[in-house]
């Protein structure tokens, strides 16, 4: 069958997980985080993940914007530093995370093929919609997913039910190994977006696409 649907994952996807930290470190009243913004943002999204699973595990849920709130108090301390007003300030960009370069793009291209585009995402609704809003995509999706709705993270398979297309009609996006991984298993056909470069995870789906960003997407349609 053809692809008629493009699902993509949002948070280092579309959207540049790094960039909050990376704009904060940029001036100059957050000179604490100057030299560690790299190490900061690393930790945070690695926190940031760490606590969806951990969380599922235990059956414990919390909404994925307390997790991020959870995460960088981790990061911060990590760096030892305590700054109420940094804090802050880095938790507004995350709400407005910029857009990598080719998604405007890629987005309006696949629009322009009848291809509807649509995001699922661990993130809430009213994160999703900051990102999106501040990135100028507003009209870009057809659907815009939400664990929020179930109550249960990335890579269950009771999020990727949400969907509602056709499993064979769908190509999946994710720059997370883990969650192409699962998308896989699933039986969607998968594209993992590795912009790290990473190895691929050994776990139970291994997506067929691999590329580096999403510049190549419509040839997979």
């Amino acid at each position: 069958m053809p692809i008629t649907t493009c699902v993509f994952d949002a948070y280092g996807t579309l959207f540049d997980v790094a960039s909050a930290a990376r704009r904060s470190a940029s001036q100059p009243e957050n000179h604490a985080i100057a030299e560690c913004w790299q190490q900061l943002a690393a930790d945070w999204r690695a926190k940031q993940l760490n606590y969806t699973w951990l969380r599922t595990i235990a059956k414990e849920h919390a909404d994925f914007w307390q997790i991020t709130q959870d995460a960088l108090d981790w990061a911060l301390e990590a760096q030892g530093i305590s700054d109420a007003n940094l804090r802050q300030r880095l938790l507004d960009l995350y709400r407005h995370l910029d857009a990598y370069d080719e998604v405007a793009t890629v987005l309006r291209d696949l629009s322009a093929r009848g291809i509807s585009c649509s995001i699922l995402s661990n993130g809430t609704h009213d994160m999703l919609n900051a990102a999106i809003g501040s990135a100028g995509l507003s009209h870009a999706f057809t659907n815009v997913w939400s664990i929020d709705d179930i109550g249960v993270f990335k890579p269950d398979t009771r999020v990727y039910d949400m969907v509602t297309a056709p499993k064979d009609e769908v190509l999946f996006m994710s720059s997370n190994g883990w969650d192409a991984a699962g998308a896989a298993h699933y039986g969607w056909r998968t594209v993992w977006v590795n912009r790290a470069g990473d190895p691929v995870d050994r776990l139970y789906g291994v997506p067929k696409i691999i590329e580096r960003d999403l510049t190549k997407i419509a040839e997979y349609l």
